[in-house]
């Protein structure tokens, strides 16, 4: 339903302004990926292009969720991040057992106090499940809570 709404609201936003460009955040690379098949679809003449998240100087990605961390919390945050970048390592490194390497990851972030909703290791195209040995240009997305806190990031990891 969420990106239902975002699909509509967005296409009227495309209407009204008539743009020639769109500039949207990797920080939810799923909606970006929306974005570019709606006016795929649509055939709306708008170039969408990708801006790389934004991070503050540990790593956590920047977001207006980030004000309902306590101090402590804040402090736990980017661990978030160091779970993907070190899923990344691993893949980038020649694990093979992908799921392990989740396994490891979600592991990680119980452990750091998160309650964590998915890890996953998808292709970058179509966020389709991204297979060992045969794709090699993904995305790994996360999203977990942390307090009253719902948190999302995701990093590129190519293999090739």
């Amino acid at each position: 339903g969420h990106f239902d709404g975002v699909a509509t609201v967005v296409t009227k936003l495309f209407n009204l302004v008539q743009a020639d460009m769109a500039l949207f955040g990797e920080k939810d690379y799923q909606q970006l990926l929306m974005i570019r098949r709606l006016v795929d679809d649509l055939n709306l003449p708008i170039e969408i292009i990708s801006v790389p998240t934004c991070r503050e100087q540990d790593g956590l990605a920047m977001s207006s969720r980030n004000q309902y961390l306590s101090e402590s919390e804040r402090a736990i945050a980017p661990q978030l991040h160091q779970c993907l970048l070190q899923v990344a390592q691993a893949l980038q490194s020649g694990a093979s057992n992908w799921p392990l390497v989740l396994q490891a990851g979600l592991e990680q972030l119980n452990s750091a106090g998160f309650t964590p909703e998915y890890l996953e290791i998808c292709r970058a195209e179509d966020l389709q499940t991204a297979v060992a040995g045969t794709d090699t240009h993904l995305r790994i997305l996360t999203a977990a809570r942390l307090g009253q806190a719902r948190l999302i990031d995701n990093i590129a990891c190519d293999l090739a």
